[in-house]
């Protein structure tokens, strides 16, 4: 019950247990087809291209960046926790000129705070986390993506917390590149990164195809600024190639972590995105509803909570990690801590995917209960936990 990695559906398991296929055999590269068309509808896009990287969640992040960012592009990036500091960090490895505004952690910016950046700023790439999971806050994005093309800037977004769970209307919301992660709402194990992104990406990444093979004529050709995409394993212009219909040879695809994308995406679409996204609020609901019920305050700004996270602040003189070993050790049930700032001072359970059931929440509830009594926890009404999520259950 963490935010990541999730519980693994078992039919995702079963599908990786068939025999591996040569990446080019025509039964793979059908799967291949399949995939993405599944990914276009999971990213609730039109965009040609949508296919996973080879890699954890990172390796997406890094390809979609080192692809877009050319040495002393300007690039912003809003912080409200952990992982918008990675954005900054790879952004910067690139060689861009970094900007960044920053938020109280367990608070998110107001659109209108990042479109006034943008215009104050004017740079040439927007990077922004959707769900960040250290903190359990959700990122509104509506606006964003216009008023980067008002100055013809690029929206990349990091989703792979929300991707499978929460919405993520990549053409409504205008955004050029998304990221995704199999291991969190999509229950998939960790491994691959699928990703997408329009037309107005793709031209860049043209253009500085064409710079790395000489083809620029005119003064394009002079210009300092332009650079050639530095890695080859994690260059989207050489993983599309791949992708396409040419299928040309750039690395040897992962075919086992391709069924079992290809199956979990399967299961996400057979649900249904809004049923889904449907289910994963009830569970929080219910989650929220026994943890208040234990005299529990949650952490954060609740009206940006990410509905699959739920930070819990640490009772005063309780021991975290000794509860969440405990957990583990004596119920089977993990979940997590934080980092920097909040390390030691909250709990972080998610909700996600297979692991967002009800048997999931009213065990965890019962169980964490347990554990805080030991713990010499004084909770106002032993029991009433389960009690009060079963509740939620019934008024749904």
């Amino acid at each position: 019950m963490t935010p990541g990695p999730v519980e693994v559906d078992p039919r995702v398991l079963r599908a990786m247990s068939y025999p591996v296929l040569g990446q080019f055999d025509p039964e793979f590269t059908g799967l291949m087809n399949e995939t993405m068309e599944m990914l276009r509808e999971v990213f609730m896009t039109g965009n040609q291209w949508a296919y996973p990287v080879d890699g954890t969640s990172r390796s997406g992040i890094e390809a979609v960046l080192v692809s877009l960012i050319e040495p002393g592009d300007k690039v912003l990036v809003p912080i409200y926790g952990r992982f918008g500091h990675l954005l900054v960090e790879i952004a910067r490895r690139c060689g861009a000129e970094v900007v960044t505004i920053e938020k109280e952690w367990g608070t998110v910016f107001a659109a209108e705070e990042i479109v006034s950046a943008i215009r104050a700023h004017q740079p040439r790439l927007v990077a922004v986390v959707h769900g960040e999971t250290s903190t359990g806050r959700l990122q509104p994005l509506e606006g964003i993506g216009d008023a980067c093309r008002e100055i013809d800037a690029l929206l990349v977004v990091d989703a792979v917390a929300t991707i499978g769970g929460v919405k993520v209307a990549t053409d409504e919301w205008g955004i050029d590149a998304v990221i995704g992660g199999t291991q969190k709402c999509l229950s998939v194990p960790s491994g691959l990164a699928p990703v997408t992104y329009n037309g107005r990406a793709e031209a860049k990444l043209l253009k500085r195809k064409r710079i790395e093979r000489g083809l620029l004529t005119g003064d394009e050709a002079y210009d300092p600024a332009h650079r050639p995409i530095l890695s080859n394993y994690l260059d989207l212009s050489q993983l599309q190639d791949y992708w396409s219909p040419a299928r040309l040879n750039h690395h040897t695809e992962a075919t086992t972590m391709l069924y079992a994308l290809r199956e979990g995406l399967r299961l996400v679409l057979q649900e249904g995105l809004e049923a889904r996204f449907a289910r994963h609020r009830r569970q929080e609901a219910a989650l929220v509803a026994g943890l208040e019920a234990m005299g529990l305050a949650l952490y954060g700004d609740p009206s940006c909570k990410m509905p699959v996270v739920t930070c819990i602040e640490i009772p005063e003189g309780v021991d975290g990690e000794s509860v969440r070993s405990m957990l583990l050790d004596e119920f089977g049930i993990e979940i997590a801590s934080s980092f920097g700032p909040l390390k030691g001072r909250i709990w972080r359970i998610g909700t996600m995917g297979y692991s967002c059931s009800k048997r999931n929440v009213l065990l965890t509830l019962g169980a964490l209960e347990a554990v805080l009594l030991r713990h010499r926890c004084k909770l106002p009404a032993p029991g009433a936990a389960v009690q009060a999520a079963l509740d939620a259950y019934r008024t749904d």
